[in-house]
């Protein structure tokens, strides 16, 4: 069951970096063009407060990459990990597939919240007035941090064993 759900996971984070690419090129390259300048920064209620060259819009999908990247590399070399508990030879492959499991759904978040991010700064240049809905840092702080949560407090009780 892991198995497959570290598959989908990851098939969830090529498609997300993907469509990051795929949003930038054409709204940078596409038929239709953004304008010269775009937002760059949202306040607290999702408003552009600050505002730059639509270039900037390359920055997310090479971070969006480099983290996928870093994450794929890191997720090679289990072994290596630091864990919240005492590792023994009976407990050691649980802990490493929750590890790897914790890498699989943060890199499948980071990547999509960059591909949502991306798509919302493209769509706050092409309308004026939109922007990011005011729930949007609440949800994606909830996310993260469940999921870190979560899989801390399943290591910590496979290493009671």
């Amino acid at each position: 069951m892991r198995k497959i759900l570290d598959k989908i996971l990851e098939m969830i984070s090529g498609v997300a970096l993907a469509a990051l690419f795929i949003a930038t090129a054409l709204a940078l390259y596409g038929p239709v063009r953004l304008p010269d300048r775009i937002p760059t920064h949202f306040d607290v209620l999702g408003r552009p407060d600050a505002w730059g060259s639509s270039r900037m819009l390359l920055l997310l999908p090479v971070i969006g990459a480099a983290l996928y990247l870093l994450m794929s590399w890191v997720a090679r070399y289990p072994s290596a990990f630091n864990f919240p508990v005492r590792v023994t030879p009976r407990n050691r492959q649980r802990l490493e597939g929750l590890a790897l499991g914790m890498i699989a759904w943060l890199k499948a978040e980071v990547v999509s919240l960059f591909a949502w991010i991306q798509w919302t700064a493209i769509r706050a240049a092409r309308h004026p007035g939109k922007g990011f809905s005011p729930l949007f840092m609440p949800i994606l702080l909830v996310a993260v941090f469940a999921t870190i949560i979560a899989h801390v407090a399943a290591m910590i009780r496979a290493g009671r064993f």
